[in-house]
Formats: C-alpha cells, sequence, structure tokens
C-alpha cells in the first residue's frame, strides 16, 4: 500500500514538525551526564498484551539492553484504548530516561486521525530510535480448508453472513490493515477486537474466528504445526525466510502492509541520555544472533538516529492518514 495514497499530509507535516521540533529542543535542553545511567532499573511500557509481537520484540531488545546496562529492563504491559493508556502513562512520566515507550505503528498514525482530545499529543514524546517493522500476513485456519489468498477471498464472498477475522485492538494499525484488505479485496469479512494475541490464536486454531492478520513473531509456533495456514504476506517482495509464501501484492496489486515500533520518551529527556540509548539499542539490534533471529520472522531494523525517526514517521502518516480517512474513519 506504500507509494499508493500519499495526498493529504498536511497534518503529516505538521506532526512531522513538531517532533523534529521536540528532537531538537531535547539536544538543545540541560545535558544532565549520561555516565552513569543507568543506575537503576528502566521501564520500557508496551501497549499491548504479553504474548503480543510487540512485548516479544520489547523483551528481546529488553534482556539484551539491560546486559550491557547492569541494571534491569523491564517490560510493562500496558494494554488498551489501542495504545492510549500505555501513551497516557508515558506523557505522565518524569523525563528521565527510566521510563520508556516502546510504541507501536497505531500510536502516532492512527489513533490522531480516529479519535478526539487524546489525553497525549505527539510533543509529549522524544523520538529515541527505530526498533522494527514486521509486515502483516494474512492467515487461516486449517479447518477453513482454503490453501491460497485467492480461495480465501472467495469463499468470503459467497458464504452467508461471511467470515469472521481477528481485527486485533479497535483503531490499531492491525485492525486498519483487515479493513483495508476487505476494502481492496471485496472480502466479506466480520471484524473481532481482542485484546491479545493468545485467545485470538486460539480462537482461529479452534475455527470459531477462521481468519487472521498477524505478525509473524507470535504465530510461527502454530504455522509450523499445521494449525494455521500462512496464505500470503504483506510485504513488497517475497521474505527469504519464507520464499514460497506469495506477498499479498500479487493477488492484490500495491497492497502492503507493515507494523513498526519505536522508542520513545517523555518530553523534556536530556539530549546525553536519548543519544546513549539510541547507541545501545542500535548496538543491541546489530548483534547477528539478535538480526538472525528477526529475519526468520520477516522483521528488519533499520538504525536510525532521533531526527531520522521523525522523518520516517512523517512518512507512515502520510500513507495511512488517507487511508484512514478513504475508510470512513476519520474523525469528524
Amino acid at each position: 500500500m506504500r507509494g499508493t495514497v500519499l495526498a493529504g499530509a498536511t497534518a503529516a507535516a505538521v506532526v512531522a514538525a513538531i517532533w523534529l521540533s521536540a528532537a531538537l529542543l531535547t539536544n538543545a535542553a540541560a545535558q544532565a551526564p549520561a555516565d552513569d545511567f543507568p543506575n537503576r532499573p528502566v521501564k520500557i511500557i508496551v501497549q499491548t498484551a504479553a504474548g503480543s509481537s510487540l512485548d516479544v520484540m520489547a523483551r528481546l531488545v529488553a534482556e539484551r539492553l539491560g546486559q550491557i546496562w547492569g541494571q534491569q529492563a523491564i517490560v510493562v504491559n500496558q494494554a488498551g484504548a489501542g495504545g492510549v493508556i500505555a501513551a497516557r502513562a508515558m506523557a505522565a512520566s518524569a523525563p528521565d530516561g527510566y521510563t520508556l515507550f516502546m510504541a507501536g505503528a497505531s500510536v502516532f498514525v492512527v489513533l490522531p486521525e480516529i479519535q478526539r482530545n487524546l489525553p497525549f499529543d505527539v510533543n509529549d514524546f522524544v523520538p529515541i530510535a527505530f526498533v522494527a517493522e514486521q509486515p502483516y500476513a494474512i492467515l487461516a485456519s486449517a479447518r477453513l480448508g482454503v490453501s491460497s489468498l485467492a480461495e480465501l477471498i472467495a469463499l468470503a464472498k459467497r458464504e452467508p453472513g461471511g467470515l469472521n477475522s481477528v481485527a486485533g485492538t479497535h483503531g490499531g494499525l492491525q485492525h486498519m490493515t483487515v479493513e483495508w484488505f476487505r476494502s481492496r479485496s471485496g472480502a466479506n469479512l466480520n471484524m473481532v477486537h481482542y485484546p491479545g494475541t493468545a485467545q485470538a490464536l486460539n480462537d482461529v486454531i479452534t475455527g470459531r474466528v477462521p481468519v487472521m492478520v498477524q505478525n509473524l513473531m507470535p504465530v510461527s509456533g502454530v504455522i509450523a504445526s499445521g494449525e494455521v495456514k500462512l496464505l500470503a504476506i504483506a510485504a513488497s517482495a517475497r521474505l527469504a525466510s519464507h520464499p514460497d509464501v506469495p506477498t499479498v501484492a500479487e493477488t492484490i496489486p500495491g497492497f502492503t502492509s507493515a507494523g513498526w515500533s519505536i522508542l520513545v520518551a517523555p518530553r523534556g529527556t536530556p539530549g546525553t541520555i536519548v543519544r546513549k540509548i539510541n547507541d545501545d539499542l542500535r548496538a543491541v539490534l546489530a548483534r547477528p544472533e539478535l538480526t538472525k533471529k528477526l529475519e526468520e520472522f520477516g522483521s528488519v531494523t533499520r538504525p536510525m538516529q532521533p531526527h531520522e525517526l521523525a522523518d520516517f514517521v512523517r512518512g507512515e502518516r502520510a500513507v495511512w492518514g488517507p487511508v484512514v480517512k478513504q475508510l470512513g474513519m476519520a474523525q469528524q
């Protein structure tokens, strides 16, 4: 889908300017010494429940950051309201580097489009670093009896009442991806929202909700066991880790979608601490053992400086903002 809906990006440019200003203000702010940072445990807030791809990613990173720091990096799940609860907690935290937020895309590219009066704004956060990007995959319960994306679309069109599909939390990028897939394919899919991956996956396996759009990380085991069929991946090209799995674009031209995670801090966090965390996280993500693990799930890491992260978010808003409007989900 990247590159197909780039109009209407004025609001995105404003948001990006705010983010860039936050990054510059942080670097110009009082430069608290970072030599002894951290000297106590660091909390990393995650907006999803345990077992989700974002949670798994946070724990992989936290363990390795803790090794570098000699202090625990503790993952705290604050799921609910599509990321609002976690983002609000982040915005209210002290700007000292000891509370961080590993945020998913929806907080920055979807929530501002669909909800009025959010209890936070993007200028409440200081961009630190990009963590990873994972393309979404379209999956089906083995009990459904389909073996390709085309078969799934055809079945969803002719089945009375359509098919139920896992749509993640309302307003999340996973939800937007299912809505966009439904719109582009004409498949009759009924959205079923879940607070976490574990319960959703159980319903997919049993066939109660036979369709799922999800990153590969939390579903690799059930794909390997044959309980769930991997039909297509919404990447721009076939993944080296799954060369026999077609892209969604091979059936629906131009369709791509990926979730991503970034690390941010409260506004006012000293630039020395931001740069130290950025350096340490980039070192963690460059480790061959972690790179190999992430590649198995089709994940891509991108080394970014804080100002580059602000530019990245601006680009994502330019893509998804118009999609939200086209789907009729934007705030009026």
